[in-house]
């Protein structure tokens, strides 16, 4: 009986978190009601309640759902990565995959500007599982790096060069594409990181 009950469970909060995904898409983060969401998704409150204290507890599992799946494919190729230029090619198709995803990079970006302005959320969003930190980055890398370059700097300004376009590319504002960040991204990895 409880296994029954746990998949239940399990079932209410994908379909809350399924709601939520498209009402976070359709009228973003700010704009929508956890009211909204349960009834949008068929639940009382008590059920969105039983599994988050908030939407913002709702939208942060949304977040290390999508990264668990992005970085499960990201992982295996970067063991395999044999320098420093597949590395990067490696986390650059990942990154790519998020803003193929033009729903997810709009409303994560929402919320992390939104968590901004929140001391216990900007915490929360410079952990691992919620970004690509610089922590991160540099264990993808620090193998293939030569130079005393630190692998976090890389981190750091990869980061800076994705989120920015990120910006660009949710707002409409593009001059640059992907490719042009990505390419100027590699390159200086490879200029920093690489003996010459």
């Amino acid at each position: 009986m409880a296994k029954k009950q746990q998949e239940k469970s399990l079932q209410t909060m994908n379909e809350l978190m399924a709601s939520a995904f498209e009402l976070f898409g359709t009228n973003g983060f700010a704009q929508t009601s956890v009211a909204e969401i349960t009834d949008h998704a068929g639940y009382a409150k008590g059920s969105f309640y039983r599994h988050w204290n908030s939407k913002d507890e709702l939208f942060l599992s949304i977040v290390e759902q999508k990264f668990k799946r992005y970085r499960a494919s990201r992982h295996k190729r970067v063991r395999n990565a044999e320098n420093l230029e597949d590395a990067m090619n490696v986390i650059w198709d990942f990154l790519k995959t998020i803003v193929d995803d033009r729903n997810w990079s709009s409303i994560f970006l929402e919320f992390t500007i939104y968590s901004a302005t929140n001391e216990n959320l900007r915490k929360l969003m410079n952990q691992s599982v919620y970004r690509l930190s610089n922590e991160i980055f540099a264990e993808l890398v620090r193998d293939h790096v030569e130079t005393d370059f630190p692998p976090e700097k890389l981190g750091a300004l990869n980061t800076a060069l994705f989120e920015g376009y990120l910006i660009q590319h949710t707002l409409g504002t593009e001059v640059i594409t992907f490719e042009d960040v990505r390419q100027n991204a590699i390159q200086m990895a490879l200029r920093n990181g690489t003996k010459q």
